[in-house]
């Protein structure tokens, strides 16, 4: 009786997840995208200005991190599978073309990440620590006037991290190290779970401290790896850009083992995927934007933007175009095994690079999201539920690892949850973001001082 119960519950997330990321969500998540981008005049061409912004230190101002810690904090939590697995997830169901709209969604999305985070220090306040806290649930209760809606999207935030920030990431790595190593789940469990007590129960400014050392290192380490794979193939390049335009506009036909898509199916893939890998537009990355040291809420903003342009405008476009040029697409593989088969290419160390490049994604994803999750539990309980919200994050790393991979369903739904209340927030507080923008950049100087929070 019991697991009749569990799998018609599974059942009915499955189905319910399936729906919510179907076009519901895309629509309204680059809908979104595409109104920011136009109400802001595209504030895409200021991203040089913005990537300057990212390693120019802001001494002297409010935080409890450097800008730079902020946005790798950020980084950590968005760079993970979603840019290997989530990619060739992409590719296997909705074909060449996906990685095209993919990339356009992160290229608008960059409007939507820079509003996240320009409200987020707008309306951040000071804890009892002196510390800063943000984030849209701050939003939602102090510029939008309506806490309960700020409780929801917390709630939701508390319980999402755990999935798709804790369980899937540790789940995903145990999976792909047995494969490849034969060490079993338990022990790579065990050693994430170690790393991540020694970096999350010392707070906010050792995650950014990893983070800063870390996302670098693991950003350059991975993309030099399909850099390899792209130049050891140089002569398909062409080929390949020409089917990634083409299959966007036309879908593929059934080719070798890949069953065929159309239009509708690679823009769907492409765009749900793309989300899924930068978070523009779910709330999460604004909670740590809002513990910048920033003279002004459009610093932030700007430093903010270049997230989702090393994640999805830069990296995810560079994963998408190995796996096209590498042909391993066509043989009609699960989605989770493209990327590996495209590092095989690379003699005997190929598919260690792209594992040591996973485990660092994942890890990083756990401390960014730790963080979210902690947060979101303090807005709801005050601080003193900060300290067991940490050990329990700590013992999900290990459970997640040795748990079915059905905790995917359990985090498209939750995290697609946690949009919807931060939609509204960006969309009915757009005229904010639109005025901070005008007074601090198109009007103004970027270096003044703002009158962000309290």
């Amino acid at each position: 009786m019991l697991m009749e119960l569990l799998h018609g519950l599974e059942k009915a997330i499955n189905t319910t997840s399936n729906f919510l990321w179907g076009y519901p969500l895309v629509i309204l998540l680059f809908g979104t995208h595409i109104f920011l981008t136009f109400r802001l005049r595209f504030i895409q061409r200021y991203i040089g200005k913005a990537i300057k912004l990212s390693v120019t230190p802001d001494k002297g101002s409010r935080g409890d991190v450097s800008q730079f810690g902020a946005l790798t904090t950020s980084l950590a939590a968005t760079i993970g599978t979603g840019n290997i697995m989530g990619v060739g997830s992409a590719i296997a169901l909705g074909g060449p073309g996906a990685v095209f709209w993919m990339w356009l969604t992160g290229v608008f999305g960059i409007a939507t990440k820079y509003s996240e985070a320009v409200l987020a220090v707008k309306y951040r306040v000071t804890n009892e620590k002196g510390e800063q806290a943000g984030g849209p649930m701050y939003v939602l209760a102090r510029g939008l006037k309506m806490p309960w809606l700020g409780t929801i999207f917390a709630a939701l935030t508390a319980v999402a991290a755990f999935g798709i920030g804790n369980m899937v990431q540790s789940h995903s790595i145990a999976e792909l190290v047995g494969e490849e190593f034969g060490i079993k789940a338990q022990w790579t469990g065990l050693i994430l779970m170690v790393l991540t007590a020694m970096v999350i129960l010392g707070g906010i400014r050792n995650i950014a401290r990893v983070c800063e050392g870390l996302i670098p290192f693991m950003a350059v380490f991975y993309v030099t790896g399909c850099i390899v794979l792209l130049v050891m193939h140089a002569d398909r390049i062409p080929g390949s850009l020409e089917l990634i335009f083409k299959s966007a506009f036309t879908g593929h036909a059934a080719i070798g083992g890949f069953v065929g898509t159309t239009i509708r199916e690679a823009i769907r893939m492409g765009v749900s995927r793309g989300l899924f890998s930068n978070e523009s537009g779910l709330g999460s990355a604004p909670i740590v934007a809002a513990a910048a040291r920033t003279r002004n809420p459009v610093r932030q903003g700007l430093v903010s933007a270049t997230g989702t342009f090393w994640d999805t405008v830069v990296i995810c476009l560079i994963t998408g175009l190995v796996i096209v040029n590498s042909g391993a697409w066509t043989a009609g593989e699960e989605a989770r095994v493209l990327t590996r088969h495209a590092f095989q290419d690379i003699p005997y160390i190929g598919t260690t690079v792209l594992t040591l490049g996973l485990f660092t994604f994942v890890f990083s994803t756990i401390l960014g999201w730790s963080y979210y999750g902690e947060k979101a539990a303090e807005y709801l309980f005050g601080r003193r539920v900060v300290k067991p919200y940490r050990w329990m994050w700590v013992g999900a790393v290990y459970v997640g690892a040795i748990v079915p991979s059905s905790v995917w369903s359990f985090a498209d739904l939750a995290n697609g949850l946690m949009a919807l209340p931060n939609l509204i927030a960006l969309l009915a507080l757009s005229g904010v973001v639109v005025a901070e923008t005008k007074k601090f950049l198109w009007e103004g100087d970027i270096n003044a001082s703002g009158d962000d929070g309290e």
